[in-house]
């Protein structure tokens, strides 16, 4: 019996700040499943507007305790729940930006991950695996991801509602991993007057600049491209700020400040809320709801599309899952008739040695080959017994559908 469940805090019921303040719970509650059902296969995906672990376990029943966390900011799912969730974020149905293309990547990194270090077992293979298979089919049979949909395209939209248009905008985008390539992609098309790209490490600062005709600069710079910046767009991976008041307070002048917008897209937050004191316009990922909004509500009839393919995958899955169900014990079948074709066969072997007569060889031979069915057979019509002897009729049919399917 296989059970899988999620526990996650997401964007649907937490902002930012909240699914910062709530990630050592999410921890925690995960470190106690582990404990209490010694569990060894897991998939964990962390991005910025959701934090989930995926578990499986066959020592957890529906009822249990930890199943009924008070933390409401955390949401736990189990069984067929859980397993569709994983179906739909996959699709790109439970992002903020719906049909966004960055989380199927994601997930399929977080796989990856979990098969490199060892805790994804035979279960969660085939769950994600169905997973990313769904995800790249939705996209290929629908046009759930057509247009600009992604959390860097809304961040940029977002700036463009603000400042009517960016032409001729100096622009500054911190971070050049996945999320700050997102927001260059974005950019791309917009007529700006200079783009720069910061990072910790210069080469990846300088790719990502070269492909915008920019330049780039390392985080240490930062205070000599700050002033002359219109919006700044922050998207690192660092564990806590790298722009705080004093900094900015320090290199932007008073008059510049009310026309500087900085958008902040990491999770933990790269800019301190505290700049909005001095004048500096600040939005994170919960002010890219409104965007979010608007994208679901043009997508509506590709989202039900993608959901009728999700409900097909799903029933197909669950017929995947009931067949490993009972893969040990067909192999467990399997290796027990094995074991009596061998000892019965060195026996024969052994009198084959000792007679060299072709009547007698073929008798062994025959009695070989009764001695098998005898002995598979002998566990098989003593159950049958049983079975008539207490009326278990369910039983009884079921040993006939096993073993005379075909007559």
């Amino acid at each position: 019996m296989y059970l899988i469940i999620n526990i996650r805090v997401d964007h649907t019921i937490a902002d930012i700040e909240t699914m910062e303040n709530v990630s050592t719970d999410l921890k925690k509650l995960f470190n106690e499943f582990r404990e209490e059902f010694s569990i060894q296969d897991y998939v964990e995906i962390a991005t910025c507007n959701r934090s989930e672990y995926y578990i499986h376990t066959d020592q957890c029943d529906y009822d249990h305790d930890l199943l009924d966390h008070e933390n409401k900011s955390l949401i736990i799912e189990c069984g067929d729940s859980a397993i569709i969730h994983l179906l739909r974020t996959s699709s790109g149905l439970e992002s903020m930006i719906i049909g966004e293309d960055q989380i199927l990547g994601q997930i399929k990194d977080s796989k990856a991950k979990s098969v490199k270090e060892g805790h994804c077992g035979k279960v969660l293979d085939t769950l994600f695996t169905k997973a990313i298979h769904v995800g790249q089919s939705i996209r290929g049979k629908t046009k759930i991801n057509r247009g600009s949909v992604s959390i860097g395209s809304a961040a940029v939209d977002l700036a463009q509602q603000y400042f009517k248009d960016l032409e001729n905008k100096h622009v500054l985008v911190i971070g050049a991993g996945k999320m700050g390539t997102l927001v260059a992609k974005a950019l791309a098309s917009k007529d700006l007057k200079a783009i720069f790209v910061a990072n910790r490490t210069y080469y990846r600062a300088k790719r990502l600049a070269d492909e915008l005709n920019g330049k780039a600069i390392l985080l240490d710079d930062l205070k000599n491209y700050l002033p002359e910046a219109d919006l700044i767009i922050s998207a690192t991976g660092s564990p806590h700020t790298i722009i705080n008041k004093e900094r900015i307070g320090n290199v932007i002048p008073k008059e510049r400040r009310a026309n500087i917008i900085m958008i902040d897209l990491a999770n933990p937050r790269d800019i301190d809320e505290e700049v909005k004191e001095i004048g500096i316009n600040l939005f994170n990922i919960d002010d890219l709801r409104g965007i979010a909004e608007e994208n679901k509500e043009k997508r509506q009839k590709e989202v039900e599309a993608a959901t009728k393919i999700i409900d097909e995958e799903f029933e197909l899955l669950k017929k995947s899952f009931k067949t490993m169900e009972f893969e040990g014990l067909i192999s467990d079948i399997r290796l027990s008739m094995e074991d009596i074709r061998k000892n019965e066969t060195r026996k024969a072997l052994y009198k084959l040695n000792k007679n060299n007569d072709n009547i007698n060889q073929e008798k062994i031979i025959e009695n070989l080959s009764r001695s098998i069915v005898n002995k598979i057979f002998h566990d098989i019509s003593k159950n049958i017994k049983n079975a008539a002897t207490e009326e278990d009729h369910n039983k009884l049919n079921m040993i006939k559908s096993i073993f005379l399917n075909n007559k």
